[in-house]
C-alpha cells in the first residue's frame, strides 16, 4: 500500500500530548509517518536521523524484520490471554530469555507494561518483601535528587525532578532523597567521573535520621538518563550497595534506559559490577515496538513470598496486560535480534568513537559540559538568563529542521542512538549539532 507522506490530521485539538509544549507543537506540527533502520520519515517526506532511539527505546533501530514478523504472526494466532490464573507459552519463554541474559543473581521476572509500572511494582514488592520476612516496620523509600522513575505516584515520590513533582500534591509519605551526583568539578569527564563517591555516604545520614528499621528500599538509576545523563562517580554504586546490605535495605536499580545494551552490556549492573536486589526495565525489552516492562528479582525476594497454602495468591499485584502475548512475541524477537547481530558488543566497540565525537563539541558556543558512557551522551548548555530551557529547545528545533532528532531536558541535549548506528551516522549527528550550536544565540 502506498504511503501518503503528506497526510497531516486536520484536527490536532483532541490529543493532549505528553511532556510536550502542546500549543507550540500544534502551531507547527512535527509529524513522523514512517521509520526504518536509523531514520524516521516526516509527513513532508524528509529523512530524519534518529539520535535518540525513539525515546531511549528502539535499541535495534526501526522496522526490524524479525520483530515485525513475530508481531504479525502472534496477532493472528493468540491475540490476548488472561494473565491471572492462566498462562501462555511465550510469557514463560521470554521470562527465561530475560533471566538468561541478566546477571546471575536474577532468577525471576514480573511483567509490567512500562517503566513507570515497573518502578511501582518494584517499590510494592520491596515493602511487601520486608513484611513477608517479619520486617513490617520497613515502609520508607529512598530515592535521589534529579532521579527519574516514571510518572506514577510512587515513581514521582522517589523521583527528584522538581517539575515532575510539584504540581501533584503531597505524594507518598515517608520518602527521603539522596543528593544527586552532578558535580561541577567533573565537567567534561569521559566515562565515570572521579569525584563524588562520598555522596553515597549521605545514605548513612538518612539511615541515622529515620532508623534502619523503617527503610524498605533505595532506588536509583545506575546512570541517570532523563535528567540529563548523570554518570555515577567511581566507587559510588559500590558504596551504596555496601551501606544497603549493612542495614538490611533493598537496593533497586532503575534500568529502564540502561537495560538491553545501552552501555555495552545487558544491564548496567553487569557493566558496573554491582548487583542490586531488583532491576526495573522496559523500553529496549521490546525495542519500543509494543509497550512492555518487567521487574527482575532474585530468588531470595521471590521465595519469601512462596509460603502458606499453595492455592493462595502470593502477591496481590499485577496488570491486565502483564505478559501480553503480542508483547512477549515482540520481546523474544527483540532479544534474538540483539543476540544475532551482536548489538551489545557493537555498542561497546563504537563507544570510543562516540566519545571522541561528542567531546569534539567541547569548545563550541554555550557548551559548559559534555558527558558520555556507552552509546549515550549529553551536551549541557549555558542557560539563557531568565529564560531557562529556551536555548536547548531551539537546538532541538534546528536539528530537526536539519534532519537529526535529538532530545532536550532543561538546557541539556541528550542523545542515545540505536545500537545499529554507523560511524557515518555519528559524524552526521554530531556534525549537525555542532553546526546548530554555532548559530544559537
Amino acid at each position: 500500500m502506498a504511503l501518503d507522506r503528506n497526510t497531516v490530521p486536520n484536527d490536532l485539538s483532541a490529543f493532549w500530548m505528553p511532556f510536550t509544549a502542546n500549543r507550540q507543537f500544534k502551531e507547527t506540527p512535527r509529524m513522523f509517518v514512517a521509520a526504518e533502520g536509523m531514520h524516521y520519515t516526516t509527513a513532508d517526506g524528509r529523512q530524519v536521523l534518529d539520535g535518540t532511539a525513539g525515546l531511549w527505546c528502539c535499541n535495534a533501530g526501526h522496522k526490524r524484520p524479525k520483530i515485525v514478523e513475530a508481531i504479525q504472526k502472534q496477532a493472528a494466532e493468540l491475540d490476548y490471554a488472561p494473565a491471572f490464573q492462566m498462562g501462555h507459552p511465550k510469557a514463560f519463554e521470554l521470562a527465561s530469555a530475560v533471566r538468561d541474559m541478566a546477571p546471575e543473581p536474577f532468577e525471576h521476572v514480573f511483567y509490567t507494561n512500562s517503566g513507570s509500572e515497573s518502578v511501582e511494582t518494584a517499590l510494592k514488592i520491596a515493602i511487601a518483601y520486608q513484611r513477608a520476612i517479619g520486617q513490617g516496620t520497613r515502609t520508607r523509600l529512598i530515592g535521589r535528587e534529579r532521579g527519574y522513575h516514571g510518572v506514577n505516584f510512587g515513581g514521582i515520590s522517589v523521583g527528584g525532578i522538581v517539575n515532575n513533582r510539584k504540581f501533584f500534591g503531597s505524594l507518598l509519605t515517608g520518602v527521603d532523597h539522596l543528593p544527586h551526583t552532578h558535580l561541577k568539578e567533573n565537567a567534561f569527564t569521559r566515562g565515570q567521573p572521579e569525584h563524588g563517591a562520598n555522596l553515597a555516604d549521605e545514605l548513612e545520614r538518612i539511615v541515622a535520621l529515620h532508623g534502619p528499621e523503617t527503610i524498605a528500599a533505595v532506588i536509583v538509576e545506575p546512570m541517570a538518563g532523563s535528567t540529563g545523563v548523570l554518570l555515577p562517580p567511581k566507587g559510588y554504586l559500590e558504596r551504596l550497595r555496601e551501606i544497603t546490605k549493612k542495614h538490611g535495605i533493598l537496593l533497586i536499580f532503575d534500568e529502564v534506559i540502561t537495560g538491553f545494551g545501552r552501555l555495552g552490556s545487558s544491564f548496567a549492573a553487569e557493566h558496573f559490577g554491582v548487583m542490586p536486589d531488583m532491576i526495573t526495565c522496559a523500553k529496549g525489552l521490546t525495542n519500543g515496538v509494543i509497550p512492555m516492562g518487567a521487574v527482575l528479582a532474585t530468588s531470595q525476594i521471590h521465595d519469601a513470598f512462596m509460603q502458606g497454602p499453595e492455592h493462595m495468591i502470593e502477591l496481590f499485584h499485577g496488570y491486565t496486560y502483564s505478559g501480553n502475548p503480542i508483547a512477549c512475541a515482540a520481546g523474544l524477537a527483540t532479544l534474538e535480534t540483539y543476540k544475532e547481530e551482536g548489538l551489545f558488543q557493537r555498542a561497546a566497540d563504537l563507544a570510543p568513537y562516540w566519545e571522541d565525537a561528542l567531546h569534539s563539541l567541547k569548545d563550541h558556543p554555550h557548551v559548559i559540559d559534555v558527558r558520555n558512557m556507552g552509546l549515550i551522551g549529553a551536551v549541557e548548555l549555558d542557560p539563557i538568563a531568565g529564560d531557562p530551557t529556551k536555548r536547548a529547545f531551539q537546538a532541538f528545533l534546528d536539528c530537526y529542521d536539519k534532519g537529526c532528532l535529538i532530545r532536550t531536558t532543561g538546557d541539556i541535549i541528550a542523545m542515545s542512538p540505536p545500537l545499529i548506528i554507523e560511524k557515518a551516522h555519528i559524524d552526521q549527528l554530531i556534525g549537525t549539532l555542532g553546526d546548530v550550536l554555532k548559530t544559537l544565540h
